[in-house]
C-alpha cells in the first residue's frame, strides 16, 4: 500500500499546490469551517506570513505558500529516499504497489508487467490503475499511486512535472492510418495530398490532436477534424469506411482493420515513460517494477527500451 504522507501543513502538502488551488473536497486538506480556518490560522503562525487565501468554498496559496511549496520538494525528496533506504533492508519487494498506465499502453506494458512481477515477485501485489497522464501526476503527488506509466511528445516541449522523476522506456512512433486506394497520392504528395480529407482525432484536448495539428499545419494545411473519438483503435474502423484518415501512436495501429493502410510517420513521436515521486526509485517495490520495465532481469528474448508483448514472457507467467 502506498506510504502514509508525511506530517506537514496541508498548504504544504497539497497535490494542488503547483497550480495554487486547494479544491474544497480535498481529502488531504479539508477545507471546510472550522478546520480551513485553523489550519490557515496554523499556517500563518508557525511562518510568520499568510500561506493560504480563501477563494470560494476552498483555499489558494498565496505567493508565501507557493514558495514554500516549491523549496519544500527537496526536503520530501529526502524523507521518501530515506524511506526507501529502510525498506531495502528486506531485499525481497513485499505488500501492495499501485501502478497507473495510460489506456494505450495497458495490453502492451501493463499486462505482461503484471505477469513477470508474478513470477519474479510473488510477494508483491500490484495493482494497475487506468490513469491518463494528465491524471496520473496529481495522483502520485497524492500517493494515490507509486508509479505511473505515462507518455509525452517531446515536440510539444510540455516540462516534466516538479517533484517527479522521469524514466524513459521506449520511442512510440506516430503513424497516418488512410485508406488503402489514398496511399499512392500520400506516396506522390506526402500529407499534402490529404488535405481535402476528414481526419479523425481525440477531442480536445489531446496531445495526440495536438501533433495531429502540428503534422498537417507542417505540410502546409489546417486539417478538417469532424470525427472525434477518445479510442483512437477504434476510430481505425472510420477510415476503414474509405471516409477518413487519422494519426495516431504506433501501439494503437498494430492491427488495423481490412482496407487501412498504415504508414510510419518520419520524426518523433512519442515516448513512454515511468514517473514517479522524486526519491522513490530506491524503494524495493518501485525499483522492481522499474527493472522489469526498462528491461533489467528481464527474460532473454526481452530487449531493453523495446515496447512489451505478451510474447516476450514465458508461458508461465501469462
Amino acid at each position: 500500500m502506498p506510504s502514509s504522507p508525511p506530517r506537514t501543513s496541508p498548504t504544504v502538502n497539497s497535490p494542488r499546490g503547483r497550480n495554487g488551488t486547494l479544491p474544497a473536497a480535498h481529502a488531504t486538506a479539508s477545507t471546510a469551517s472550522p478546520r480551513s480556518s485553523r489550519a490557515s490560522y496554523i499556517a500563518r503562525i508557525d511562518s510568520g506570513s499568510a500561506l493560504v487565501e480563501r477563494e470560494g468554498r476552498g483555499l489558494r496559496l498565496t505567493a508565501a505558500g507557493r514558495a514554500l511549496a516549491a523549496a519544500c520538494e527537496p526536503v520530501l525528496a529526502a524523507l521518501e529516499r530515506a524511506e526507501g533506504a529502510v525498506r531495502a533492508l528486506d531485499t525481497d519487494p513485499v505488500g501492495e504497489i499501485v501502478i497507473g498506465c495510460a489506456p494505450s499502453a495497458l495490453a502492451t506494458v501493463a499486462a505482461p508487467l503484471l505477469a513477470s512481477l508474478a513470477v519474479r515477485h510473488p510477494r508483491l501485489r500490484p495493482r494497475i490503475v487506468q490513469a491518463d497522464p494528465e491524471d496520473a501526476v496529481p495522483l502520485l503527488r497524492r500517493r494515490r499511486l507509486d508509479l505511473a506509466v505515462t507518455y509525452a511528445y517531446p515536440l510539444l516541449g510540455a516540462p516534466p512535472a516538479s517533484g517527479t522523476t522521469t524514466v524513459p522506456l521506449f520511442d512510440d512512433p506516430l503513424c497516418l492510418a488512410l485508406p488503402q486506394d489514398s496511399l499512392p497520392g500520400y506516396e506522390r504528395d506526402g500529407l499534402a495530398a490529404l488535405r481535402a480529407a476528414d481526419w479523425v482525432s481525440a477531442p480536445a484536448p489531446s496531445s495526440c490532436r495536438d501533433m495531429l495539428l502540428h503534422a498537417c499545419r507542417n505540410a502546409g494545411f489546417t486539417p478538417r477534424i469532424p470525427h472525434e473519438c477518445a479510442d483512437l483503435r477504434a476510430g481505425l474502423w472510420l477510415v476503414a469506411t474509405g471516409r477518413a484518415v487519422s494519426i495516431l501512436p504506433r501501439l494503437l495501429c498494430d492491427a488495423p482493420p481490412p482496407g487501412v493502410a498504415v504508414v510510419e510517420l518520419p520524426g518523433r513521436g512519442r515516448t513512454l515513460d515511468a514517473v514517479l515521486r522524486a526519491g522513490t526509485e530506491a524503494q524495493p517495490a518501485v525499483a522492481a517494477v522499474l527493472a522489469c520495465l526498462t528491461g533489467r532481469g528481464a527474460p532473454s528474448e526481452t530487449r531493453p527500451g523495446e515496447p512489451f508483448r505478451s510474447r516476450h514472457w514465458p508461458a508461465s507467467a501469462r
